[in-house]
């Protein structure tokens, strides 16, 4: 693959194969970042576990304490005093049946997190097709099934995030813009980090965090040294 001049411009700042603390690596990752538009930070982390088991599975969500540096739009499926909630709460979208057929029928995805009631996702569960694969389905571990919804929908356009792992065993997250400045990108790298180290499962055998690589949307990988995270 044949990369741009400011690509390679900025990836003689890395030393090919040396692992960086974190600190160091955040400093890069915002230095390299060249393009014209504010790029998004971005953390791979791949890990020693099997996420074909269901006793090896991390998932779970964290609010990053600067937020991701993008709005998000919320849906909140829910009826009653929790919809008025939801509306109160500054929910971009609220509503029961009338929107789970909008989305089964115009294919209408202009949301970024869905959050729904309990008693709501016996209807929720239909649109498991649509949304599952986009990574949107309501989960109680995530904390978007609640019966608290003003606060999940304030802790989801405060920045929260959610992680899991993909087939090959990667966690991918946003975790800030290069606007913010390394030192806000490192304090959203030490929570999200800190969140994957505590759901750690217990069936985990030999080192957990293998490896970790942060990037900017369109600038080279840096690698961190997992040394430091305890495995």
């Amino acid at each position: 693959m044949k990369h741009g001049k400011k690509y390679s411009e900025s990836a003689k700042l890395i030393e090919t194969g040396k692992l960086y603390d974190v600190n160091e690596a955040v400093e890069l990752v915002v230095k390299t970042a060249t393009a014209k538009f504010d790029e998004t930070v971005e953390i791979h982390v791949r890990l020693g576990v099997d996420s074909r088991h269901a006793d090896q599975q991390v998932r779970g969500a964290v609010v990053l304490p600067n937020g991701t540096g993008k709005k998000v739009r919320t849906l909140v499926i829910a009826k009653g005093d929790k919809a008025d909630a939801a509306l109160a709460a500054g929910s971009d979208y609220v509503g029961a049946e009338e929107m789970i057929a909008k989305i089964q029928n115009e294919n209408w995805l202009d949301f970024d997190v869905v959050i729904a009631t309990p008693d709501m996702m016996g209807l929720v569960g239909r649109l498991g097709k649509v949304l599952g694969p986009r990574g949107l389905m309501p989960t109680p571990k995530a904390g978007t099934v609640t019966p608290d919804v003003a606060k999940a929908v304030t802790e989801a356009k405060a920045g929260k995030i959610e992680y899991r792992l993909d087939k090959t065993n990667i966690i991918h997250c946003p975790i800030g813009k290069v606007s913010f400045g390394a030192e806000k990108v490192q304090e959203n790298f030490d929570a999200l980090m800190g969140a994957i180290i505590k759901a750690k499962p217990a069936a985990t055998k030999g080192q957990y965090v293998k490896s970790c690589v942060l990037a900017t949307t369109m600038g080279p990988g840096v690698k961190i040294n997992v040394a430091k995270f305890g495995n």
